[in-house]
């Protein structure tokens, strides 16, 4: 039995820089009332035709890589977390493993939406704790802005979501005093309607369905959010699954170094913060600067906070997540 151990990070964000005086400009909202709900400044947004979900994965991946000392032909395994996805199918797990040129390994895709990364580095955990696999790239990216309803209509939703990737390299550790410690996931599907996107699906109004109404007040196929009743759940879940982490690894909520949450709403954080008794220097938080970049947002975080020096080697380290499904997850670390 092995432990897999975070050797290389690396992120990427658009340059294009939307701040909240300028959602203003399209939708009938201001920098206050975003701020006031959220906490959120600005965000990135791709410009089309120079970004995807997959180039952004991509770029992210690469400073990963470099930082870790792993080669392309030295990746065992791609595992790629988003819900937004270039394509329908196939995924962009293949789509990283062919513009890296990488050796003909597998490559998997996660959906689960704000969670997806902590799931992605629970299942990469696993092929090396069992000697499958040496090292896996992990990544989670999104680009939400082309799928928004950037209209007063979506102002709730609209103004919440940015764009940007994250990658993380995991590699074999025999040090079991090291690396990835526990992680621990869990859903609730009877509240998946909360928090979704219905269409197209297979399962309701397809894209022909959607192209033969051709309805102009059409929501389906824009995200909608129960805004109210997803925070009444999320600070509630958040809670549960980083004591289920320190319980399982005999951790006091005093031990923890770093707290990366899935950065949601900086109301969800600072909440979070306060129920744990944490200082600043033991939460981080960027969604100031990029919104809620779902699946990217944990991997950027952790980055960015691990370049500040904030996150040290020897430190205990807690991702956790919310999010649409409704699923949530924590991971400990011992850096």
């Amino acid at each position: 039995m092995y432990h897999s151990k975070i050797t290389g990070l690396g992120y990427y964000v658009p340059d294009n820089v939307v701040t909240n005086d300028d959602l203003s400009k399209i939708i009938d909202t201001n920098d206050e009332w975003i701020q006031e709900r959220t906490g959120i400044q600005e965000r990135r947004h791709i410009i089309r035709g120079e970004d995807t979900t997959t180039s952004m994965g991509v770029k992210a991946a690469k400073i990963a890589m470099e930082r870790s000392g792993v080669a392309a032909e030295d990746i065992d395994f791609v595992v790629f977390a988003t819900l937004s996805p270039d394509y329908y199918f196939p995924g962009p797990g293949v789509l990283v493993q062919r513009d890296l040129g990488l050796r003909t390994v597998g490559a998997l895709d996660v959906r689960n939406q704000c969670s997806g990364f902590v799931y992605a580095i629970s299942v990469a955990d696993q092929y090396i704790k069992t000697g499958m696999y040496k090292n896996i790239l992990v990544i989670g990216s999104e680009v939400q802005s082309t799928g928004l309803d950037m209209t007063t209509r979506g102002r709730g939703v609209s103004v919440i979501f940015g764009d940007g990737a994250g990658a993380a390299v995991l590699s074999r550790e025999e040090d079991l005093s090291k690396g990835i410690l526990s992680t621990h996931l869990h859903s609730e599907g009877i509240h998946a309607e909360e928090l979704v996107v219905t269409a197209p699906g297979m399962g309701g109004r397809w894209v022909t369905d959607i192209l033969a109404d051709n309805n102009p007040d059409d929501e389906s196929y824009f995200p909608y959010m129960n805004g109210q009743f997803v925070f009444k759940n999320a600070v509630v879940r958040f809670a549960e699954v980083i004591n289920e982490g320190l319980e399982a690894n005999n951790l006091q909520v005093s031990d923890i170094d770093m707290l990366i949450p899935h950065q949601a709403n900086l109301r969800i954080s600072q909440y979070i913060q306060k129920k744990f008794g944490l200082n600043d220097d033991q939460v981080f938080s960027n969604i100031q600067k990029y919104g809620n970049t779902t699946a990217a947002s944990i991997p950027i975080a952790l980055t960015e906070a691990w370049e500040q020096g904030k996150i040290k080697s020897g430190d205990t380290v807690v991702l956790a997540a919310f999010g649409s499904g409704f699923t949530w997850a924590s991971a400990i670390i011992k850096w």
